[in-house]
């Protein structure tokens, strides 16, 4: 795995005429058409281009002293479920291939694009977003940059997100996260994930999965250039994430559910961040947090992205059902046998839920937990069987889309040892505590010191 280039480092040499957006998105596209590379399988669409004339514009605009922003002529992705104007949006699928094209850019893609950002293409994704192992057996699977002979998956429904940016080919990937698609394959990739409060970026353009859980943020080498790009994906005027000092920091471990299933590689980087976040002075409180025990029967008929997915897709199964994933669709039409009332039932259930979870955690600066319990398992053994997908795909999804059903903001920093299996370690927090959250995540970062 490379060491890869932050967004600080590569404006900087961009302000100092070091390097050019042209020859940044030359080599990002030439990455890309390696015949050797990831490039067909992490991209279902290349912008070659125009990326390079965005490029050659963004450097046209720096020679005359103008800066759109600090992202200006830096070569990014986009998650393929982002509508562009005058495509049509696939989001992973042959179903939609005769869909009607978008008449304008999502929200984000036009934030991205005021911006400065050279976009250089759609990156593959899980079907409809509905997995978090990434495998697509329509467009082929990205590896996993770490272990690649062996062909190992790089965490999803965002896979072609994570690895655009692990491989070269995009400083960074915007992605979607229902119930973890950034922050999976960010952890299992070694890369710096970042879902923010849903309400902060705009779903407009984005092709849905559940309205009530998607949120929209971007996969990066580091918890500043996440920082960085959420600011521009949420409109805001970016504020430096201000010093933290670990000292004296309450963080609660929550010892049910988030450590069951734990492999070796994975509890012992947990712990030993544990350890070192102890000896910085961080107060480490390990407890039962009960609302967690709760969510399984919460869910148990198929929770919001079932009953949301099944709303948007019945139409296209009565007609396509042959060309969806079977994986997918089987569990899209788990919301066919919803009810109104077992609806009306979960949003008030979540409500419940989320004060009984934000009263429990009120006391504390942040969660931490595993992003996922084990390390990127292999692409060929959970294509095998329906069994050991279904059971691994619900094991990498349960800690995250805690979050996302907490409506909360988290993160996925990497926290292994350098030379082993990248693993996740996600900090999180309640809606709204996003720049308190990635603040916190930056301390963290510097101290476990897996960020070069």
């Amino acid at each position: 795995m490379q060491v890869l280039p932050s967004i600080a480092s590569q404006a900087a040499a961009l302000q100092a005429g070091h390097t050019s957006s042209q020859a940044l998105t030359e080599a990002a596209l030439s990455r890309i058409a390696d015949p050797a590379g990831e490039g067909a399988r992490v991209f279902t669409k290349v912008y070659a281009e125009q990326a390079l004339a965005a490029a050659r514009a963004s450097d046209t605009l720096r020679a005359a002293g103008l800066q759109r922003s600090c992202i200006d002529g830096l070569p990014v992705s986009i998650k393929d479920l982002f509508d562009v104007a005058g495509e049509t949006t696939l989001a992973g699928s042959r179903v939609l291939c005769n869909a009607p094209a978008a008449s304008e850019h999502a929200a984000v893609v036009k934030r991205l694009l005021a911006a400065g950002a050279v976009i250089v293409g759609r990156t593959n994704m899980t079907e409809f977003a509905y997995s978090g192992l990434g495998i697509n057996p329509h467009y082929g699977t990205p590896r996993n940059p770490w272990d690649r002979e062996n062909s190992r998956i790089p965490g999803g429904s965002s896979s072609g997100a994570a690895v655009s940016v692990s491989d070269g080919m995009a400083l960074v990937g915007i992605g979607s996260d229902t119930g973890g698609s950034i922050r999976i394959p960010a952890a299992l990739c070694g890369l710096t994930g970042f879902k923010p409060t849903a309400r902060r970026v705009p779903a407009k353009g984005a092709l849905p999965l559940s309205t009530h859980l998607d949120s929209l943020g971007p996969i990066a080498k580091s918890v500043h250039c996440c920082a960085l790009f959420d600011a521009i994906l949420a409109d805001e005027d970016f504020v430096p994430l201000p010093p933290v000092d670990l000292a004296g920091l309450r963080l609660a471990v929550p010892t049910n559910v988030v450590l069951d299933g734990m492999d070796e590689q994975v509890a012992n980087a947990f712990r030993a961040s544990l350890s070192k976040l102890s000896g910085a002075g961080a107060r480490i409180i390990e407890r039962e947090l009960p609302s967690f025990n709760r969510l399984g029967e919460i869910n148990a008929k198929g929770g919001f992205t079932a009953a949301e997915s099944w709303t948007w897709h019945r139409e296209w199964i009565e007609r396509a059902k042959d060309d969806y994933d079977p994986r997918v669709v089987s569990r899209i039409l788990r919301g066919k046998e919803m009810t109104a009332a077992d609806f009306i039932e979960l949003l008030q259930a979540r409500v419940d839920w989320i004060a009984a979870t934000e009263a429990d955690i009120a006391t504390f600066d942040a969660l931490l937990m595993p992003t996922v319990p084990v390390v990127a398992p292999r692409i060929d053994e959970l294509s095998a069987t329906d069994e050991c997908y279904f059971k691994t795909n619900a094991l990498i999804l349960r800690n995250p889309a805690i979050i996302n059903f907490l409506d909360g903001c988290a993160l996925s920093v990497p926290c292994h040892a350098p030379g082993t299996a990248p693993v996740g370690l996600m900090i999180a927090g309640a809606a709204l505590n996003d720049q308190r959250i990635l603040a916190i995540g930056q301390a963290v970062e510097v101290l476990l010191g897996t960020v070069a």
